[in-house]
């Protein structure tokens, strides 16, 4: 069988196997629903809350601030709409156009069902938001202001301590943020931050779980009607098992953060060195964004095509966030961030790991100088 290469570590991760092992134990030894009042319901509801204590400790936050999801689309959903409709009086969202798809979807639809406000911060060439156009955009009647840390197509950083800060300070609102892409690769100081969402599976952990965290001053509405599960705010079943692995999921990831940083710039500095002597390529990420990220673009090969003959040739890429991925339309982010729509159209994100080795990257700068002489 052909060599297979995974380069799409921002669009899901291979679950680690000390998680795997975890998890598989639990499945089997502690099925029991953890708001039964018999002893096996008692104990993995002691298990979940022992994970839900580790996980805020190394977050720097309380217990009671997490909140177990499915994933970081739902905290999202729970971060926009939950505390907009525990707010009645306050409609109007400060958001940027970047954000990943479940936050522009959630806004559009506060927006056309329920007639909020909502504004776009401008996105600048770097890919980030200025903390001076927020303080713009505040309003008396903001209820929440939500910036993404790190984009998940180019890698942008943008200041959201600053913002949450400023967010703070000069109005009334909340501050959210979607750490999806950052948790594991950059530090996160959440003194500031009242909500934020990560998922597991972007850190070497199982697809279905995320947390949000909520703190305690922030008022929320839950959006799944149910029991008392996650504190009244997010019914249902818990899915106890990876939940409880949430803790050790996101251990790990932070144990490898400093190893997996200084990894993944080598491999990223060979890449672009290795593409930056192909004649016509374009290169999307800022030259300060995360080094797990390398976006860039051919004008001659449509993303769609380039994918498809990378795939061929073994490689395993994305155009854009892989919510995004069955849309034929230019990436939304490489526009916003002024590029035209031939080169969001033509654009390839590259997304590293500690998995990743030197030969991967040189084979892959390789099968696309080939794509370019073929094709181009």
């Amino acid at each position: 069988m052909k060599r297979r290469v995974y380069l799409d570590h921002a669009g899901t991760t291979k679950p680690d196997p000390e998680v795997l092992k975890t998890y598989t134990a639990l499945l089997a030894d502690h099925y029991a629903n953890s708001e039964s009042l018999y002893d096996e319901g008692s104990e993995v509801h002691r298990m979940m809350e022992k994970a839900r204590s580790a996980a805020a400790g190394l977050l720097g936050v309380l217990p009671g601030e997490i909140l177990f999801t499915s994933g970081s689309c739902e905290a999202n959903s729970m971060a926009v709409k939950g505390v907009s409709f525990a707010c009645p009086d306050k409609r109007h969202i400060i958001t940027t156009p970047i954000e990943h798809s479940s936050i522009l979807s959630a806004c559009h639809q506060m927006e056309h069902l329920f007639h909020y406000d909502i504004t776009w911060l401008p996105v600048y060439e770097d890919g980030r938001v200025k903390a001076s156009d927020v303080r713009s955009a505040l309003r008396p009647d903001t209820v929440l202001v939500s910036v993404m840390h790190v984009n998940n197509e180019v890698g942008s950083v943008n200041p959201i301590q600053e913002i949450a800060e400023l967010v703070r300070k000069k109005s009334s609102a909340y501050f959210h943020s979607d750490l999806t892409q950052s948790i594991g690769k950059v530090p996160v100081d959440l003194k500031q931050i009242d909500l934020a969402s990560i998922s597991a599976h972007k850190l070497h952990g199982l697809k279905g779980s995320g947390i949000l965290v909520k703190k305690t001053h922030v008022p929320m509405e839950p959006l799944i009607s149910g029991g008392e599960q996650e504190f009244g705010l997010r019914g249902g079943t818990a899915n106890s098992a990876a939940d409880t692995v949430f803790a050790k999921t996101l251990r790990l990831a932070l144990e490898k953060q400093e190893a997996t940083w200084k990894h993944v710039s080598a491999l990223k500095q060979r890449l672009y060195e290795g593409l930056s002597e192909l004649e016509g390529i374009e290169f999307n990420s800022p030259k300060d964004a995360i080094p797990h990220v390398l976006n860039f673009s051919y004008e001659k090969i449509p993303s769609e095509v380039m994918q498809n003959e990378l795939n061929r040739r073994g490689f395993m890429v994305s155009a854009r966030s892989t919510c995004e991925s069955n849309s034929n339309n230019p990436s939304y982010v490489l526009t916003a961030m002024g590029f035209s729509e031939r080169r969001a159209s033509c654009s390839i994100r590259v997304s590293l790991s500690l998995e990743n080795t030197m030969e991967e990257i040189d084979l892959f700068i390789e099968a696309v100088k080939e794509m370019i002489t073929q094709y181009g």
